[in-house]
């Protein structure tokens, strides 16, 4: 109907690069069998497209994009923090190719976004907002070595609170923390700012003398 109504718009799909099967069978000229892994964009995730599917869509599709599971993640997640509108992965898909390389060439261009999809399990939207935030940096685990004499836990979390970031959580494992007596290794989540501030804290870290053994949600 869009392109009926304006030939010169150019219509771009998007689909999950785990289950690229309208993307192949452009390639094919003919719908092909895909292969499908898991996806947050379970309603995009079929191995085929249908044949009368293909038929419509393949004349009128101008570009074709693939999404990864991390942007799917981002995209759901601003949603959801920016417009209040809780979208499922497939029905976020659009945002998600938006957000990539995909949005500077569209830069000061008309865009319109099909949202399309809400139905997403609230047990699902909850590790997809854990996921989402640690991806934009805005929680960040670490595992460092401290003192176990009487204020090294003390010193640890004083470093953390003057650097600005929030304890979520501590593990602290004595039995297996190696052979040390005095030290033990703890495992710690924090609420961060962005990739920068977890640099910062990464910084104060070591001018303080903890190491960082190893560390998720930071690139």
């Amino acid at each position: 109907a869009a392109k009926a109504q304006r030939p010169d718009i150019k219509i771009i799909a998007v689909e999950a690069a785990a289950a690229a099967s309208f993307t192949a069978s452009l390639a094919a000229g003919e719908p092909v069998n895909a292969p499908v892994r898991p996806t947050l964009a379970d309603g995009l995730a079929v191995g085929r497209v249908g044949d009368r599917s293909f038929a419509l869509a393949a004349p009128r599709v101008d570009r074709v994009l693939t999404v990864d599971e991390q942007a799917l993640s981002l995209a759901v997640l601003r949603l959801l923090e920016l417009e209040k509108t809780s979208c499922e992965g497939a029905g976020a898909a659009a945002l998600a190719a938006l957000m990539g390389k995909a949005g500077q060439a569209l830069k000061g261009r008309k865009v319109v976004l099909l949202l399309c999809g809400g139905n997403i399990d609230p047990t699902v939207l909850h590790r997809v907002i854990d996921h989402g935030l640690a991806l934009d940096g805005r929680l960040w685990r670490f595992t460092a070595t401290v003192s176990d004499r009487p204020g090294g836990m003390a010193k640890l979390t004083q470093v953390i609170a003057d650097a600005g970031a929030s304890v979520l959580e501590i593990n602290h494992d004595r039995a297996f923390s190696g052979p040390e007596v005095f030290s033990t290794t703890v495992e710690v989540t924090v609420e961060t700012a962005d990739q920068d501030h977890i640099q910062t804290l990464h910084e104060r870290l070591r001018e303080a003398d903890f190491e960082v053994i190893s560390a998720t949600g930071s690139r």
